[in-house]
């Protein structure tokens, strides 16, 4: 054996998305990349603000003695305040720099927030549809991921969450807006989540961390606003990134902050500090930390995102799909016209039309469609969504 045995058992269930990434490539260089339509893969395809441009150029002339040295593991103490400054007007919340981590992107984020929490057999708690990542995550540091469906508009269900949550749960994660659904997490369901965490806190004799993993935070459409996670709970963590929101995601730079009332805060960032330092990030890409102080708050375009999700949505509800319109991200996750939802997505794989199935983010029936592509992909791929919905519709009836 080369390898690990369970490095090759998760080889078996590695990423759909990377799968039909990969597919998408075979199947341009077989037919040539205007003919295949490719919604697999969450890659942004706007262009950074203007801004970051002038920024990078900017920080790249003024770099000196020592601007490409080690800091500490935190990240410089400067882009840390900036980044404080800037969360405490978002969440409402007065924080520190000392409240914050710079990271290898969310990613790296999460795993060196389940680096410092996890004991081996650990249970972290997920709504699903979930990041297809996150049960590799858990398992890189001893723990169990316990998924709980969400409700049929995709918000949490929290009756049945609590219901998952045993003596061995050390966190409940949730992302929002979330990928694959693009559904945002009310305020109130979060209101509800938080004296639910209190009361099974309390019962427990342990703190419950609530961690909210927000990379795609700044894009929602239709005036929604994603509500505060530190406003209704003090053990609560966030994780982000800029990868997104200002479609740098090559450049792996996120953070991590923790609330400023957390019980056990002295501990928890130190353990992050020193996670950040063994799990081998060290410290998070120096140039981009200095490039991104000076943009907090800055977005893309988020109208393009929105033209586009209509752009979507209304080809497919013309052809018969259903789907809970997204009220944030850049993903679309329909029902699947058959019950194996695998089975649908080679129907559209036939029609060289590329998506990735819902059993890969828990979410059977179902499939996700990444539109964060140029609008003639869209517009060019409805007559290839709309054969296979027929070819379906044919098969159920059969």
């Amino acid at each position: 054996m080369t390898i690990a045995a369970k490095m090759e058992s998760f080889l078996t269930r590695a990423s759909w998305i990377r799968k039909m990434f990969e597919e998408g490539a075979r199947l341009k260089a077989q037919h040539g990349p205007e003919k295949v339509f490719d919604f697999s893969l969450g890659n942004p395809n706007l262009p950074p603000p203007d801004k970051f441009r002038e920024v990078l150029r900017d920080t790249v002339d003024s770099c000196g003695l020592g601007d490409h040295c080690y800091m500490p593991n935190t990240g410089y103490p400067l882009v840390c305040q900036a980044v404080a400054d800037y969360i405490a007007k978002e969440q409402h919340v007065p924080l520190t720099a000392a409240d914050v981590l710079m990271t290898c992107g969310a990613a790296g984020g999460l795993n060196v927030i389940l680096k410092t929490i996890l004991d081996p057999a650990d249970e972290v708690i997920t709504p699903a549809p979930f990041f297809v990542e996150y049960r590799f995550y858990v398992d890189n540091h001893g723990g169990t991921l316990i998924t709980v469906p969400t409700r049929p508009d995709f918000q949490l269900d929290i009756p049945a969450m609590a219901a998952a949550i045993t003596p061995k749960t050390k966190a409940v994660l949730i992302n929002s807006p979330n990928n694959p659904t693009g559904q945002v997490y009310s305020a109130d369901s979060l209101a509800e989540l938080s004296r639910m965490l209190t009361e099974k806190s309390r019962a427990l004799g342990r703190t419950i961390y609530l961690i909210a993993d927000e990379p795609y935070r700044k894009i929602i459409y239709d005036g929604i606003q994603v509500p505060s996670v530190f406003r209704e709970y003090s053990d609560s963590i966030i994780v982000t990134s800029y990868s997104k929101d200002i479609s740098i995601p090559g450049e792996r730079l996120g953070y991590v902050a923790v609330h400023p009332n957390a019980v056990h805060k002295k501990n928890l960032l130190a353990g992050l500090a020193l996670a950040n330092r063994i799990l081998g990030f060290v410290n998070a890409p120096a140039l981009m930390q200095r490039v991104v102080s000076a943009l907090q708050g800055m977005s893309v375009d988020i109208s393009e995102y929105a033209r586009k999700r209509d752009l979507l949505c209304n080809g497919l509800a013309d052809i018969g799909y259903e789907f809970t319109k997204p009220a944030g991200a850049f993903y679309l996750f329909p029902k699947s016209p058959l019950a194996d939802d695998v089975q649908f997505v080679r129907l559209l794989q036939e029609e060289l039309v590329l998506t990735v199935p819902g059993s890969g983010f828990g979410g059977p029936g179902h499939f996700r469609i990444a539109y964060c592509v140029d609008e003639k992909t869209i517009v060019n791929a409805m007559p290839g969504f709309r054969r296979a919905f027929e070819k379906a519709k044919e098969r159920s009836f059969t």
